[in-house]
């Protein structure tokens, strides 16, 4: 089968990074809220290995950002999710779950509280956006919500705060997980974060604007020509193994946050206002009938998942799908994602999962494998 393209358009932005990223090689694109996120450089094997051993900047422009500020600001965040936000302060970072009115997941963001009065929701591949125009519509809320001019560059890998105090000095390293400050870049300030998707360690820089784009990714590629500095993008294997989950892949509007292991971060009992509490707090007395689990898959290489495969049990009835799946080198075996019933999810069960070229056996782990 001959390759397919991407063809250009104004609908399908291109980003801040782009001329970076194509001067390095960029192999393979998806699209991404109506922008281009690369997916491989090199091959997807050879960029998951480099991850994991040195440090590569990502053009993850796509990351769109929500703006909510006004005086309701507060109010319409905690409306949006589960989570209880009332002892979040400017400076922090959360990972919320964001759902609709019968606690069906709508996007995974981080919510970035840059004042009391003013946040970045870093939205996951949909349009969160009307949603969120809706219920101020509707509730005739003081809040402004709009997509700023932001585009996130990511600096990933064991070797990230090396090359970040490389470029923004060595007070970077002293930024905690899910906690921001701000830095200046020829005389601009620019909103720094200690976060990413990926389990290796790194950085999101926030970027106000174009003109920056280009001179900051030359100045990361030059600072960590020592340091084995890539072109990189979030891997599909790296991510399997550290159950990172993707919107739109492993979980949707379908699902709750219970059914995707989420229920850490939602606070049904003090979540006061979320459009979806009511729907929660009954899957949160009753628990979730499926959930998100790792499975091992066994055999050789397992074909792209570019479809849902079925997950049988040994009489061949459903008990659940696996939504992504690739071979771990590291591990030396076939690691996925999977949605599974709870006759089936205890670690250690055996069930069949339904590939492309064949049905394979796996077995369901009891943690991911990072």
């Amino acid at each position: 089968m001959s390759p397919s393209f991407i063809s250009p358009s104004r609908r399908l932005r291109r980003t801040p990074f782009s001329p970076g990223v194509e001067a390095a090689g960029v192999k393979a694109y998806t699209v991404y809220n109506h922008m281009l996120l690369p997916t491989m450089f090199r091959s997807i094997e050879e960029d998951y290995h480099h991850l994991k051993s040195a440090v590569q900047v990502w053009d993850v422009a796509c990351e769109r950002q929500v703006e909510i500020r006004g005086p309701d600001a507060g109010r319409l965040v905690q409306m949006l999710t589960p989570r209880d936000l009332r002892s979040m302060r400017p400076g922090q970072c959360y990972y919320v779950p964001m759902v609709d009115e019968t606690g069906g997941m709508l996007n995974d963001p981080v919510a970035v509280k840059i004042a009391e009065d003013r946040f970045w929701i870093s939205i996951a591949d949909s349009d969160l956006m009307i949603w969120i125009k809706g219920i101020v519509w509707g509730l005739r809320l003081d809040v402004l919500v709009d997509e700023p001019d932001v585009s996130p560059l990511a600096v990933q890998g064991p070797r990230s705060d090396d090359l970040m105090a490389a470029v923004f000095g060595d007070r970077v390293r002293d930024i905690r997980f899910f906690r921001f400050d701000w830095f200046e870049f020829q005389g601009v300030p620019l909103l720094i974060a200690r976060s990413g998707y990926s389990r290796q360690g790194g950085f999101e820089i926030y970027v106000e604007g174009t003109h920056l784009g280009m001179p900051l990714w030359n100045a990361l590629m030059e600072a960590g020509k020592d340091l084995d500095v890539h072109a990189g993008c979030p891997n599909l294997i790296e991510r399997i193994e550290g159950g990172l989950l993707s919107y739109g892949n492993d979980m949707t509007r379908e699902n709750t946050p219970h059914e995707c292991g989420l229920g850490r971060f939602c606070n049904t009992m003090t979540a006061i206002g979320c459009v979806g509490r009511d729907a929660l707090l009954r899957v949160s007395q009753e628990g979730p009938v499926r959930q998100i689990r790792a499975l091992e898959i066994d055999g050789p290489a397992v074909p792209p998942c570019t479809e849902i495969w079925a997950i049988s049990d040994e009489r061949g009835r459903s008990v659940g799908r696996v939504t992504s799946a690739a071979w771990s080198p590291d591990f030396n075996t076939n690691a996925a994602i999977g949605m599974v019933k709870l006759t089936h999810w205890d670690p250690d069960t055996r069930v069949f999962v339904h590939a492309p070229d064949s049905v394979r056996e796996a077995t369901v782990r009891e943690s991911f494998f990072a």
